[in-house]
């Protein structure tokens, strides 16, 4: 009877079978096994007391007790080994410090000039176009941390295989990177950081992972006249409510200095090269005014790579190495400069504002890269974006959320060009509509202007889960130039998208 009753009591121990290795749940369980033996023997002698067995069977109902007790000193001293192995594992092991996140963004698209609808996912094409950026893809982001606290030095990795910056952009868009970034961060103090290896620019509001945007396709700025990536090492150093960012790298989109071919050895007939040995100097300054508004400016000053009209894609933002050797030995897309790099420089200030549900954000960009227009001469833009999202509860269709935002991007002088804008031979961008209008080339006249390209972007999102996004989104482009070309080889001024995109973040 008695050990029926000490097993009933035993079991009646909660956590006891699912105690989860932790330090605080072996304190409770001593605690407990302490109470436990205490009722135990106040148990014991009130059954002693009812019963009053014979002296024999008093010795073996103590020595039951003194078992259970035993078992429960073994199963404790046991539980604080797995949790000094699990702690030991956690701060030194290979695994520890270590976190994968990432999501997965299949979309659909209907594109109303090239009449073409369809799904866009793990798409490998290399080609970069507002309506065909950084979406439809599968983002892995690799972090290490080397210790703890905000000293510990970290390695982190984004894996982006068809839409990334190494598969779109990196030197010349090859489409066989899959990394998007990696990035060294080794703490000085609790204000200064080093950081270094590829990198993001530091320009504007808007980020390049989806499960981040409130909209499905990026805005005019992020996509044409924002930086794109960088290669470098730098600064980062904040402090109550500012947060600074330098950067001393490549020219932007490449991994290594870049080299173009300048003519040839009359001696011997080999290419001459030369390189850009110029380097990129960008930074960001952030002033947090209040919870809820965030203050920004960067700017970008170096040597870029001409682009030119021989050797580039129409429809990929990516310097290329001088496609003007022969005949005529030049760069830029006429083919006039004696250099293949000129200066550029690029500034924008940025303001983000987020309270509860809803967000605003405004941007406002210039820039400018000698020689690099249509005609020749420099190359100049600037543009504003202004992006307002809002979320609300409904009973039928739980979280939901609305975008609408708005891009203006003035690149006409001399043409157009610069920045992220890349013409074909014919002067114009047909996909993303930039450029000379082609009725004005073929008149002989020698000031086509460039195209100004404007955006209306409304996009309606569910949130089903924390980790689940749905969005639907409907945008108008249109430009001051006729340089949108349909799917007939004719040409107009707009074009309208439709787009859908299920988001799941793990």
């Amino acid at each position: 009877m008695k050990r029926l009753l000490i097993s009933a009591a035993i079991a009646a121990l909660p956590g006891m079978a699912m105690a989860d290795a932790k330090a605080d749940e072996i304190a409770r369980l001593k605690s407990q096994m302490q109470k436990l033996q205490q009722q135990m023997a106040e148990l014991q002698k009130a059954v002693e007391a009812a019963t009053a067995p014979a002296g024999g069977q008093k010795e073996a109902a103590a020595a039951g007790g003194e078992d259970a007790n035993t078992e429960l000193k073994e199963r404790v001293a046991n539980m604080e080994l797995k949790v000094d192995k699990l702690n030991t594992a956690s701060t030194d092991g290979p695994l520890a410090g270590l976190s994968v996140t990432g999501y997965l963004d299949p979309t659909y698209i209907y594109n109303r000039n090239n009449n073409s609808s369809g799904f866009q996912f793990l798409n490998h094409q290399n080609v970069y176009a507002y309506s065909n950026s950084t979406f439809g893809d599968v983002y892995l982001d690799i972090k290490k941390t080397f210790g703890v606290g905000p000293t510990a030095p970290s390695a982190e990795i984004s894996i982006m295989p068809n839409r990334g910056s190494g598969n779109t952009l990196l030197d010349g868009g090859s489409g066989n990177n899959i990394i998007n970034t990696a990035v060294i961060n080794f703490p000085l103090s609790d204000t200064w950081t080093f950081n270094a290896g590829l990198m993001n620019s530091f320009g504007g509001y808007e980020v390049q992972q989806s499960n981040q945007m409130v909209t499905l396709t990026h805005g005019l700025l992020y996509d044409f006249s924002d930086p794109g990536s960088y290669v470098g090492a730098g600064f980062n150093w904040s402090h109550d409510v500012w947060a600074w960012k330098f950067l001393l790298a490549n020219e932007q989109y490449r991994t290594h200095a870049n080299l173009a071919n300048t003519g040839t050895n009359s001696a011997n007939g080999n290419p001459q090269v030369k390189s850009n040995n110029t380097p990129t100097f960008t930074a960001r300054v952030d002033y947090t005014w209040s919870s809820a508004l965030d203050l920004g400016w960067s700017f970008n000053a170096g040597r870029q790579t001409l682009l030119t009209s021989a050797a580039q894609s129409a429809t990929s933002p990516v310097p290329v190495t001088n496609g003007c050797l022969g005949g005529n030995v030049g760069f830029g897309y006429q083919c006039v400069s004696a250099d293949p790099y000129s200066n550029y420089f690029f500034t924008e200030a940025d303001a983000s504002y987020t309270l509860g549900d809803i967000q605003y954000n405004a941007e406002l960009d210039y820039g400018q890269q000698q020689k690099a227009a249509w005609n020749g001469g420099s190359a100049q833009w600037y543009g504003v974006s202004l992006l307002g999202h809002r979320k609300w509860m409904t009973e039928s269709l739980g979280k939901m959320g609305a975008t609408l935002r708005y891009d203006y991007l003035n690149n006409s002088k001399n043409g157009g060009g610069g920045g992220g804008v890349a013409l074909g031979a014919g002067g114009y961008d047909g996909v993303n509509a930039f450029g000379v209008d082609p009725a004005c080339v073929a008149s002989g006249a020698a000031d086509c202007k460039g195209a100004n390209r404007m955006a209306l972007t409304a996009d309606l999102l569910f949130f089903p889960t924390d980790q689940f996004t749905l969005k639907f989104e409907y945008r108008h482009d249109w430009a001051s130039q006729a340089v949108f070309q349909r799917n007939d080889g004719s040409m107009k001024k707009g074009n309208d998208m439709l787009g859908a995109q299920a988001v799941y973040t793990f």
